[in-house]
């Protein structure tokens, strides 16, 4: 792989907050430029909304290119799935890729398949995992191990014998509650109606109150025939917070559709390792044998 950085990554937040369009200006080169096979996020941030009404449909689905980002990445991945084009939400390069220590085989893998076999095929669990943060102003960062502890798996509550299948769309929770928010880059409930929605939250840690109330406002908007994937970040020291948060998404998810097939504790976002998870491609959910699959379909 032969990078290249593009403008704005090297100038500064203030400069950026003040220069929206040339976020999306280089958003636009690199998907035109004909030797740029994938395009990855830097980091991730607060105000991605803003480049959105500098961005051009049109030049964007005639030069359809991958996209790798995670958390306000979010942003860009639904504008491309409202333009019909796969983005990764996963693979952002100083929180996935430039990782403390080495880069989890887990990560590579999948990042791997995303890049060269353009579909995960079926990802299994991640062995272990830590949301331990990370600091770049380390100067030992290279050689910094986090810690990992076991992985629990998947939960799967789903009604038996009921089979899933739709286009995945989704992200972190805060950023897709703000695109609400500011009636940016979302689906409308028909366009959307029997996908599947996956969502997390960030290092934030919100509490389960303020989730289920976002949770409460996208089944409000409508954005309800979908089957969820949660993932909530946390240590062992704090199982009861993640008990928590499960325990009222089901309820807020099953108050606006029964019937739904919730998955959590799947390997994506603001956790290590991860799989870029493929928004605007298909994903199918099967709690007989419990696997998620994603079928090649673009």
């Amino acid at each position: 792989m032969n990078p290249r950085v593009y403008p704005t990554v090297k100038k500064d937040p203030e400069y950026l907050f003040d220069h929206p369009e040339e976020r999306a200006r280089d958003v636009h080169d690199a998907f035109q430029d004909p030797d740029v096979s994938a395009v990855f996020a830097t980091i991730g941030g607060a105000d991605q909304i803003r480049i959105l009404k500098h961005l051009d449909p049109e030049r964007l689905r005639e030069n359809p290119t991958r996209f790798f980002g995670t958390s306000d990445n979010a942003c860009l991945a639904s504008y491309l799935w409202g333009c019909g084009i796969v983005s990764y939400y996963g693979g952002t390069l100083l929180s996935d890729v430039a990782t403390p220590g080495s880069l989890p085989e887990y990560t590579e893998r999948y990042l791997r398949r995303a890049l060269f076999d353009e579909t995960l095929r079926t990802p299994e669990p991640a062995d272990e995992w830590t949301d331990e943060p990370i600091d770049w102003a380390n100067d030992d960062y290279e050689h910094t191990e986090p810690t990992f502890e076991t992985n629990p798996g998947r939960q799967w509550h789903t009604p038996e014998g009921t089979v899933v299948e739709g286009r995945l769309w989704g992200g972190c929770l805060t950023v897709l509650q703000a695109l609400l928010a500011g009636d940016r880059a979302v689906p409308s409930p028909t366009a959307i109606d029997g996908d599947v929605l996956a969502i997390e939250t960030s290092e934030e840690l919100p509490s389960a109150d303020k989730v289920g109330l976002m949770m409460s406002c996208l089944g409000e908007r409508g954005l309800r025939q979908t089957c969820t994937h949660e993932h909530d970040p946390g240590v062992k020291s704090r199982e009861a917070y993640r008990e928590h948060q499960r325990s009222i998404i089901q309820d807020i998810v099953h108050t606006y559709n029964p019937g739904a097939a919730i998955v959590s504790g799947l390997d994506f976002a603001h956790t290590s390792p991860t799989a870029p998870i493929p928004i605007c491609d298909r994903v199918v959910i099967d709690p007989t044998t419990k696997t998620i699959k994603f079928p090649k379909s673009y």
